[in-house]
């Protein structure tokens, strides 16, 4: 089987629980280090999946690698190559798609519930999960590009995952540990403590509080997304 490319646009936003998710399951991946300088691949055929993960830039950025992303991501689609996208990664697809990112409401940051869309193309994703809390980071949203399906949805973020037949673009994060969760609070402490006036937007403390008894269900959910989407694989 060819690998699942990974793509990672942070030091601190790399596979995380998904990439645990494809060891348990001897799935072959490759990590591409696009924080690193590494190159985005000229051909989406050398791998049986793309994922895109999280990150502090816009997709609207001036960034040399974000026009070879949205190229390969086009290319993946024509080819029928899953896609999967996780918040910054999610909207790489919507804007590569057909969609627009533009700013959020309000910042979401911590812990927060979702509701999952009553469609049968959510139920194929979800099974009988109705709501769930997810972890969240971001100022920007997605709209759906043509011929997607809404997924789930918050309060303060009406897009917050969509698919379109077997590439699933999410902007809540399900691969979260609790090493990453550590990591963004550090890191992101300065933009926590500007945005704590948001309604969506948790202490670090509160964040690491709960992440011990939220943490096990997120990845029962990630579970069934990434099960779900090993399906349609490239073989």
């Amino acid at each position: 089987m060819k690998p699942v490319a990974i793509f990672r646009h942070s030091p601190t936003e790399g596979a995380g629980h998904f990439a645990l998710f494809l060891t348990e399951h001897a799935i072959p991946w490759q990590m591409i280090h696009i924080d690193q300088g590494e190159a985005v691949p000229a051909d989406a055929a050398a791998f049986s999946g793309l994922v895109f993960m999280g990150g502090s830039m816009s997709v609207n950025d001036d960034l040399p690698w974000i026009p070879r992303a949205l190229a390969l991501i086009r290319a993946a689609h024509a080819r029928d190559i899953p896609l999967l996208g996780h918040c910054l990664g999610g909207q790489l697809m919507s804007k590569a798609l057909g969609g627009v990112v533009t700013k959020n409401p309000v910042k979401e940051l911590g812990w927060g519930r979702v509701t999952v869309a009553e469609s049968a193309t959510a139920r194929e994703w979800f099974g009988d999960i109705r709501e769930f809390d997810s972890f969240h980071w971001h100022g920007e949203t997605f709209s759906l590009p043509p011929g997607a399906e809404l997924l789930l949805s918050s309060p303060h973020c009406a897009n917050q995952a969509y698919a379109i037949g077997k590439h699933l673009g999410m902007q809540c994060h399900v691969e979260m540990t609790e090493q990453m969760i550590r990591d963004w609070c550090e890191n992101g402490a300065d933009e926590i403590a500007a945005n704590l006036h948001s309604p969506a937007v948790q202490s670090a403390a509160t964040m690491q509080a709960q992440m011990r008894d939220k943490l096990p269900g997120l990845h029962r959910v990630a579970d069934r997304l990434y099960r779900h989407w090993l399906h349609g694989l490239a073989k």
